[in-house]
């Protein structure tokens, strides 16, 4: 049987030195730096250990200065190996034209860069765009000991969040808000990205409030209403023109996200406030400026129109307690009863029963702020001195039950 040769197998040595160390090295050998160069950073070194373990803690403990020396090593080499990409010749090249010194603190400046970056996209997680602070002192010193794989690795994320962040304000920025006040909104940029969306798909001009978001909503389901349950395909949500190109990955995926969603935004069936504000898969979901003077005065003119459409202007005792009675008997709402029609509400009341809760809930919703108590008071005090005659068995024709009505109600003769 004749014997197969073997191929030699590729041998990988791992060279655990640090980047910096291998790049003297290199450049020693290849004559890119010179001895003068060498004694130079021997000179500059110590200072150097001292600067980092007086910015850290003490430059008078050993184990601090050790650690220091450990620190300013890792610096210099996240620098050079990030900025030459791993080419000892260009890392080389590097230490030679600039002091050793000034390579630690592009280091260290690479390193504060990286955490003065927002980690996520909430505008409520972090402090805008201030740069590194005192306070991030004891995170940076974690950071001069991490890897360059560890530093890219968290780089490629922030730059990602900061992207994100960055398409939300200029989106909002389109929309009249700035960076300031969604800072002080402190929502999701998400959230922001997918409410400018619909925004400039139903050319609005402006970040909604509650109440303009509302009205939004309601408007794109009269326009766009669903099919069997499916939203339309013609449903316009194109990205903003002028949306700068290194923001159109990230709001083109945050779209997509929205087009996943239109099948509930268009379904009329769901109130809007029960969706957005209520259902726990769609909270935060959607961003609205929170103006509850706004709301208040919504509330109070659709309160207003609803009170003045249910009473027909008419604001005396008798007439309103021939409203909420008739509420109340789940009736439709009168000011005024003809006999007959008091005869029928009676009989009704007789057989179903009195919630005099449903004309409290009424007043509640819809009376004028101002007189909601007195009208309470007014309902309140007739139920309690008038239900036991209005559901009693005993008056079998009537005759007491007409007589109240004729007497605290309004009874067409």
């Amino acid at each position: 049987m004749k014997a197969t040769a073997q191929q030699p197998q590729a041998v990988s040595l791992f060279d655990a030195r640090p980047f910096f160390e291998k790049a003297v090295a290199f450049g020693v050998q290849h004559g890119i730096l010179h001895p003068d160069k060498l004694d130079s950073i021997c000179n500059d070194a110590p200072k150097g250990m001292v600067q980092i373990a007086r910015y850290f803690g003490s430059e008078f403990l050993r184990p601090e200065l050790e650690k220091a020396r450990d620190r300013m090593v890792n610096l210099v080499s996240l620098h050079l190996e990030q900025t030459s990409g791993g080419d000892l010749h260009a890392a080389a090249e590097s230490l030679r034209d600039h002091s050793f010194l000034s390579r630690s603190k592009a280091g260290s400046d690479m390193l504060k860069a990286l955490i003065a970056m927002p980690q996520n996209s909430h505008f409520g997680m972090h402090e805008g765009t201030g740069g590194f602070r005192d306070e991030q002192i004891p995170l940076l010193a974690k950071w001069t000991l991490r890897t360059l794989p560890e530093y890219q690795a968290e780089l490629a994320v922030r730059q990602q969040v900061a992207k994100l962040v960055d398409a939300a304000i200029w989106l909002a920025e389109s929309l009249g808000l700035d960076a300031a006040d969604l800072e002080e909104a402190g929502k999701d940029a998400e959230a922001v990205i997918r409410t400018a969306l619909l925004a400039h798909a139903t050319k609005r001009n402006a970040m909604p409030d509650w109440v303009a978001f509302e009205k939004m909503v309601l408007g794109i389901r009269k326009k766009y209403p669903l099919v069997d349950g499916v939203a339309p395909a013609a449903f316009p949500l194109p990205v903003p023109k002028g949306l700068p190109q290194s923001f159109q990955g990230e709001v083109e995926r945050v779209r997509q996200s929205v087009l996943t969603d239109l099948p509930k935004i268009l379904d009329a069936a769901l109130p809007v406030r029960k969706l957005f504000d209520q259902t726990p898969a769609f909270l935060g979901r959607y961003f609205w400026q929170e103006d509850a003077l706004a709301e208040v005065e919504h509330f109070d003119r659709t309160a207003s129109a609803n009170w003045t459409k249910a009473t027909s202007g008419h604001d005396d005792d008798s007439s309103l307690l021939t409203l909420f009675l008739c509420l109340s008997a789940a009736s439709t709402g009168k000011t005024v009863l003809s006999e007959k029609n008091a005869v029928t509400l009676l009989r009704k009341i007789r057989k179903s029963g009195l919630d005099a809760e449903l004309a409290r809930q009424f007043i509640q919703h819809h009376a004028p702020q101002q007189h909601q108590a007195d009208y309470l008071h007014l309902w309140e005090s007739f139920v309690d001195e008038a239900q036991a005659t209005l559901q009693s068995d005993h008056d079998y024709a009537l005759k007491d039950a007409l007589a109240l009505l004729r007497r605290e109600c309004n009874i067409a003769p």
